[in-house]
């Protein structure tokens, strides 16, 4: 995955430079802009901190079971077999505030709330001309009115853009650029594992034999690791986005954003904690292609660990060690992610330890 900083960013027909001596803005079509500058949302990483401006004027299920704290998949015939499955979930992302992101949250949340005027605009117009032909005004007038109503639709759904989408640039000095880059590759190796799994749920099995000597029962559903921008922000660098369920973070050089349909969260590098482990998981749908087989059981098994032979349907099944990967802060995030390949976590864990020894102790938030 190569790696390189934009100096450039579009929003709608607006386009925002950056430069030596900040961040610029112009507007127009091919062959004709005009622009302005310094303006814009600026972020420097280097050895002098990190610093946020805003300068931009604002206007008004599938069920699985763990193999001694490990993984498994199959349909008990009694729900009495393990208990009720409790979930893994971070709080209302509302909640999740790291103290440095506050004036970047209330800036993205404040957007984000922000209401479409253009559908109303070409709504509007679409009525007039159809009122225009209809009592049969001359064909040039339909023509102007139409003409006039695509025009001021483009002009308002560009102000909604603009309205909306919070620009970001990033600017950075050779040992922070390095080590976003091994972030970003790490992550590209989590994105090829065969399978990534958002683990949603977790319950002790009471009774083993129904499921596979399995200890625990879990749900999880598969999930994405890719390279995406968030909804209403542009930046010029590659992101990180994973999926977790209603939420998704998004890994920033400062910290993880976390969006969800209700708002905007963050969490900072050093606050965010992330543990990787071996899960033996015993396996009753398909094997990815890059798992390790490390053992077979039985759908149902008695207490030596061999088939139970009072039921019919017994087959052999895989376990497989898979690795766990769990995201948490003291503020409310809680995820797990769980990957078919093992290796790649512990990379990206990492490359997030070393990401996070090159920011400055204390991150300074200012407003231009």
């Amino acid at each position: 995955m190569g790696f390189y900083i934009r100096k450039s960013i579009s929003v709608g027909p607006f386009r925002f430079n950056l430069s030596k001596s900040g961040v610029g803005v112009s507007a127009g079509i091919k062959g004709l802009r005009v622009g302005t500058g310094p303006r814009g949302n600026y972020v420097r990483m280097g050895a002098k901190g990190v610093y946020y401006r805003t300068t931009i004027p604002k206007t008004s299920n599938n069920q699985h079971n763990k193999v001694d704290s490990n993984p498994t998949e199959t349909n008990p015939p009694l729900s009495s077999t393990h208990e009720a499955l409790k979930e893994i979930e971070s709080v209302d992302v509302t909640q999740i505030v790291d103290s440095s992101s506050v004036e970047l949250l209330n800036e993205l949340n404040n957007k984000r709330k922000k209401s479409s005027s253009w559908p109303f605009v070409l709504a509007l117009f679409f009525g007039l001309t159809y009122l225009a032909y209809n009592v049969q005004l001359p064909q040039w007038a339909v023509a102007l009115i139409l003409g006039v109503g695509c025009v001021l639709t483009w002009v308002s759904y560009s102000r909604d853009v603009l309205a909306r989408t919070t620009v970001l640039f990033y600017d950075f000095e050779p040992e922070m650029e390095s080590a976003y880059a091994q972030l970003l590759e790490s992550a590209e190796r989590l994105a090829i594992c065969s399978k990534v799994w958002h683990i949603a749920a977790s319950g002790r099995v009471i009774d083993r034999k129904y499921h596979a000597g399995a200890s625990d029962l879990v749900e999880r559903k598969g999930t994405t690791i890719r390279i995406a921008e968030p909804l209403h922000l542009q930046t010029n660098i590659k992101t990180v986005a994973i999926a977790v369920g209603r939420q998704t973070l998004h890994f920033f050089p400062d910290r993880v954003l976390i969006y969800d349909v209700v708002g905007v969260g963050a969490v900072s590098y050093k606050n965010l904690a992330i543990t990787v482990n071996d899960q033996r998981f015993i396996e009753d749908g398909s094997v990815p292609n890059d798992a390790l087989i490390v053992d077979k059981t039985w759908k149902y098994v008695n207490k030596s660990g061999g088939p139970d032979r009072r039921f019919k349907d017994n087959h052999e099944i895989p376990v497989c060690l898979y690795q766990d990967m769990s995201l948490s802060s003291q503020s409310g995030l809680n995820e797990l992610i769980q990957l078919s390949s093992r290796g790649p976590a512990k990379d990206f864990k990492s490359a997030v330890v070393n990401l996070t020894s090159r920011l400055p102790k204390e991150v300074e938030s200012s407003a231009a």
